[in-house]
């Protein structure tokens, strides 16, 4: 073995920020969520709304990227993205997903499942226009995970979008926003000697969320 690869193995942390216990934690996992983000925001680390997206293609392998929750509420947990990208296309044959938020410095992971729907037009445009210009101008210029021939074919795009479009870019029918609603969530909260706290919930037969403890 390397010796690159042996000091990795030999990195180590002992996780003793905070705890997380049955009675302590919400009995809605949403409010649990909104608490865990809300302090993560007030904590000021780095890109708290930063979430892991999974999806599952159509030869049933898995792929991941990041992207930003721009809203949540009883309904799911919502982000905008390009349609005819791989994660559009991948959602359209599956509508699956899972999402993963983890906020290093408070030592918390929140991870979500379920199925994902496009949020209506009327949410979409009502976002799309409350980005700055040039976000909705590269919401145009990128075809988004197709190939190009440089970085040269964005910035062109771009100019002659800008030029089409001015100050008034429409949102382009390409372009909108998903909402994933759960059906399962968990919290982890790293704690000493690999011990971590790990509540599931997820909804029982009748529609309520039963809370569990899982082994870390």
């Amino acid at each position: 073995m390397s010796k690159t690869s042996t000091s990795i193995a030999d990195l180590r942390k002992s996780y003793e920020r905070a705890e997380l216990s049955e009675d302590a934690s919400q009995a809605d996992p949403l409010k649990q969520f909104e608490q865990w983000l809300n302090e993560a925001i007030a904590s000021e680390v780095p890109e708290p709304n930063a979430m892991t997206l999974a999806t599952v293609g159509a030869d049933l392998r898995p792929s991941t990227r990041v992207v930003l929750i721009k809203g949540y509420d009883e309904r799911g947990i919502v982000w905008y993205t390009n349609y005819d990208s791989r994660k559009g296309r991948e959602l359209a044959g599956n509508p699956f997903a899972a999402l993963q938020f983890h906020w290093v410095e408070l030592e918390r992971v929140v991870r979500i499942e379920g199925v994902v729907e496009k949020v209506s037009d009327e949410e979409s445009d009502a976002y799309f226009h409350s980005r700055p210009l040039d976000s909705r101008i590269g919401a145009w210029a990128s075809p988004q995970s197709e190939v190009i021939g440089g970085r040269a074919v964005l910035v062109a795009n771009a100019a002659r979008y800008g030029a089409q479009f001015m100050l008034q870019p429409p949102r382009p029918p390409h372009w909108g926003g998903y909402r994933l609603k759960p059906e399962q969530w968990q919290f982890w909260q790293g704690r000493k000697s690999r011990l971590h706290d790990r509540l599931r919930y997820r909804l029982d037969d009748s529609g309520l969320w039963l809370r569990e403890r899982l082994a870390p």
